[in-house]
This record gives structure tokens, sequence and C-alpha cells, in this order.
């Protein structure tokens, strides 16, 4: 029988990798864009469906409500099911570490509760859909994310800017992995609950140890930098962007990790690629030595050294 999945998104940083993931084991993938054509039609004899639909915050409110019910209805429609990539919005501030699928969803600030509510709406719905939750992400291109617009942009000019206290732990995920497993739990589909929250660990890493191990992997030495939150303040009023970029700031200040516990259990042979291996990847070609053996490249289980 022909596995069929259907990216949503394919452009954006998560449709992209799990394209590639879904293409790697052997998986017909269909792209799908909003701008063209019907999502029911479209969705029509796929198994699965890969939402990687995500607005700029400042059309949240908006948008995502919207867009996560027409996905419902096609996967309602076809029998399908959906691939949500979960993020740590959810929990707030005051939600004690470490954050796992039975961790209550208690944030309060307006991103996260559309978040918490987006993803409560496919829980009522009945449809098969798997919520794979990870932390910031780590791309094998520049895509806009806070590791390539933030922390490594001036690496060229020997900085590394960090946006929160350097002592605090915080959840990073390597997409390549991320689109991995998430290729794997869908191929457990049938056993999983109709509704199924999975936590992906990633690397759990302070402001200070992810700068050592980036100044590891670039061939000149660059300096730690705090990131000035003053320009976001001051544009506050005028950029809707600033204004939700501060919303999130707490992510930076307060300490998390995600128990990947389930997903190990789940798939325990699920390779992870090494940190510094990753970094290579995430970083700008130029800064690095692009000189990995093959055989360096995956490793089974959480990294030595990383919480």
């Amino acid at each position: 029988m022909t596995r069929s999945v259907l990216i949503l998104g394919a452009s954006g940083r998560f449709g992209r990798a799990c394209s590639t993931a879904f293409s790697e084991a052997g998986w017909q993938v269909q792209h799908f864009v909003r701008t063209h054509g019907n999502l029911i039609d479209a969705a029509s004899g796929v198994q699965v469906i890969v939402n990687g639909w995500n607005p700029a915050y400042p059309d949240w409110a908006t948008q995502v409500p919207e867009l996560h019910m027409q996905v419902i209805a096609a996967a309602r429609a076809n029998g399908a099911t959906v691939v949500v990539p979960g993020n740590v919005y959810v929990f707030g501030e005051d939600t004690p570490s470490p954050w796992s699928e039975n961790t209550s969803h208690r944030a309060k600030n307006p991103l996260g509760r559309i978040r918490v509510e987006m993803e409560a709406a496919y829980k009522r719905s009945g449809v098969s859909t798997i919520v794979v939750r990870s932390g910031d992400f780590l791309d094998t291109e520049a895509s806009g994310n806070w590791f390539d617009l933030i922390l490594t942009k001036d690496l060229a000019k020997g900085r590394f800017t960090y946006p929160g206290k350097t002592d605090v732990p915080h959840a990073w995920a390597y997409l390549p992995d991320l689109a991995r497993a998430v290729v794997g739990l869908v191929e457990k589909r049938d056993v999983l609950p109709i509704y199924a929250d999975i936590p992906f660990s990633g690397y759990t890493l302070t402001g200070q140890q992810m700068f050592d191990a980036v100044n590891s992997a670039v061939t000149r030495s660059v300096q730690l930098k705090s990131m000035s939150w003053w320009p976001l303040q001051l544009a506050r009023p005028f950029w809707p962007m600033g204004r939700c970029l501060l919303e999130m700031r707490y992510l930076w200040d307060t300490a998390h990790r995600l128990d990947g516990a389930l997903l190990e259990s789940l798939l325990p042979d699920l390779p992870q690629t090494p940190l510094d291996v990753a970094l290579v990847e995430a970083l700008p070609s130029g800064l690095v030595e692009r000189n990995v053996h093959p055989n360096q490249v995956m490793t089974t289980g959480r990294n030595p050294g990383l919480t």
C-alpha cells in the first residue's frame, strides 16, 4: 500500500524538514499551498496531514483558530492523522520543569493561550492527532529562527548574542532529528491514542553551554554578549511583532526542559545527532569546518553531558 502524506507549509522550517524525512522514509509526499485549491480535496487519499502552517505572531489571534479548523475538517473527511508541531508556549512561566505530556497547560499570556486553545480543539475533535512538542529549532539553513536571527547573526563580527540569563536551561531541537521522530511516530499511529501529546527532548542547554558549544564549532573565537531588549520596548507601540517577542521573553529566563521518556519508550532506537554535528549544520558555512565523518553524525539515545 502506498503511504501518502500531505505537507501544509512545506516552504517553512517544520514542513520542509518533514518533507525530507518522509521522502527518505519512502513515503509519497504531497504539498498544499493555502492560496491554491481545496484542502479537503487535496487530502483525499492521504493517511497523514502534517500541519506546518505557522502565521506570523501578530496574525495568530485571527488566523490560527480558522486554519486549524480547516485541517481538522480535512482530516475528519478523509480519515487522516494530523501531525501538529507543538511548542513550549502552553506551559507558562510558573510551571515547574521538566515539562511532559502530563504537565498542565497553564499559560496566561495571549500567544500561549492561543496555543492552548488550538491544541484543545484537536483534542475535542476526535480526529487522530499527534502533537510532537519541542523547544526552539536548530535548522540546517537560515530560516528566521532565534538561533540564526539573534544568537548567531553577528558571529562573523566575533559576537554570540544571548537573549536571556546564561545560567538558565533552555530546550532546543535539531529539525532533522525532530522530523525523523515525526515519521517514526506516524508509522506507529495505530498503537497511539486518538490524541497523542509527545514531547521531544532534544538538547537542554544553558546559554553558557550553547555559547561554549558554538565557540568550539566556529573557526574563530567569539565573545558572549547579552541581547538588549530596549529596542523592542521602544518599538512596542508601533511594531506588533516586537510586542509579541517581548511577550515570549520569559522563556529565556525560565528554566525548562522537555521530558522525552514517552518518545524514548515508543521509539527506543531513534537516533540523535550529537550537538557538535548539529551545530556544524546550523551555523553559517563560512564559519565552521564541514568535515564531519558520516559515522559521527548519528547516535542512539540521549547525548552525553546534556540534561
